[in-house]
């Protein structure tokens, strides 16, 4: 009997590209160049399973496809945003994605944000490479601390839940917060935080706003011009969940105007094209996407596809099936 054949549509780790092949006829990204719509369409053609990541956009014009061989798109990721989840569930398409296995490192990669902007170290770093620093003083790139602040988080989620444990038990620091379901308290753990109503409420309060939500749908710019003038003046943006929850535009708008303090980005609305506004501005830290990126994480990451993979093609449910 013939093995699935799936494509992999960018590089993946090497140990997880080795196991995918020795139990799938695999087919890989060599260039690890970003796929076009048509050849995403043809994919879905021509396999039995197409593995898309974030940089993939797998809309409804390209997953209308006539007659697609693909049964199943294994999402290399826990968002899947970039997938339409009803124009494959009407194609019959069976999604997965990545829970759980990325939570501790992205937790990290906000507070890194966190720290990197409150202590303007973004800008230290670059007047030292630029030959410009001229020795120490004491008024020069003055920041702000952690300690004693607040925090709001947007998203208590696992990710949500591991940054503020981080910033409380690790930085002292108060967690205030949004979510669109109450939470327990047992299921905060040893976390002291305060759950309020609206996200209006929780950037009243906050020194530091860090997003952990999804994105598309009613999330898509759910950080808008509106919402940023409610933060309170001098804050700082934290974004590792998804680029289009924060309205880019008027982030640039809010930052040059002085209302907030700063901002820190590990993703962005048209990766991976960022917002020449924000390229202008020193005290923004921008990086490239990096949320997930240690070796364990993306070897984790993967393994969990293969799993997904497995159970599919076994007859089995996928134990991360969103849709």
């Amino acid at each position: 009997m013939s093995r699935p054949r799936i494509l992999l549509t960018r590089r993946w780790p090497e140990a997880v590209e080795r196991r995918l092949g020795e139990l799938f006829d695999t087919t890989l990204n060599t260039d690890d160049h970003r796929m076009s719509a048509d050849e995403l369409r043809a994919a879905l053609r021509d396999y039995d399973a197409v593995l898309p990541t974030v940089s993939d956009r797998l809309d409804s014009a390209v997953l209308a496809v006539e007659a697609p061989r693909a049964r199943i798109l294994a999402n290399y990721g826990v968002g899947y945003s970039h997938i339409d989840i009803e124009a494959a569930r009407a194609r019959g398409l069976v999604v997965t994605n990545t829970p759980g296995v990325l939570t501790d490192c992205t937790a990290d990669l906000a507070l890194t944000l966190m720290l990197m902007v409150a202590r303007r170290a973004g800008e230290g770093e670059r007047e030292i490479r630029a030959g410009r620093w001229t020795g120490w003083r004491p008024t020069h790139l003055v920041g702000t601390r952690l300690g004693g602040k607040t925090l709001g988080i947007i998203g208590m989620g696992r990710i949500g839940q591991a940054v503020a444990l981080r910033a409380q038990h690790g930085f002292g620091m108060k967690v205030v917060f949004q979510n669109r379901s109450r939470l327990a308290p047992e299921r905060l753990g040893t976390l002291q935080a305060t759950q309020l109503e609206r996200v209006e409420d929780v950037l009243a309060q906050a020194d530091f706003v860090s997003l952990h939500c999804p994105g598309g749908g009613a999330n898509r710019h759910l950080m808008n011009a509106a919402r940023l003038a409610a933060m309170k003046p001098g804050a700082f943006l934290i974004n590792t969940a998804r680029g289009d929850v924060v309205d880019e535009a008027a982030l640039v708008e809010a930052l040059q105007q002085g209302r907030l303090a700063g901002a820190g980005l590990d993703v962005f609305e048209d990766e991976p094209r960022v917002h020449p506004g924000l390229l202008a501005l020193e005290n923004v830290v921008l990086l490239p996407h990096l949320g997930s990126a240690t070796r364990e994480t993306r070897e984790a990451m993967g393994m969990r596809v293969v799993d997904n993979l497995v159970a599919f093609f076994d007859g089995r449910q996928p134990p991360d099936q969103v849709g």
